[in-house]
């Protein structure tokens, strides 16, 4: 392969899948603490139907 169509493929494909990497890395940590809130309302939600 070269260079004349290498160059294409990495800026139709490459910026796509950097872009991916860096919203999926950036969520993660959201997920978590939205899963964290969830599990905390459940449990909070689950206390008050016992009392």
């Amino acid at each position: 392969m070269d260079m004349e169509t290498l160059l294409p493929q990495v800026a139709n494909y490459g910026f796509p899948m950097v872009l991916s990497w860096y919203l999926l890395v950036r969520m993660e940590g959201r997920l978590d603490r939205l899963t964290d809130s969830i599990n905390s309302l459940a449990r909070t939600i689950a206390a008050g139907k016992t009392a």
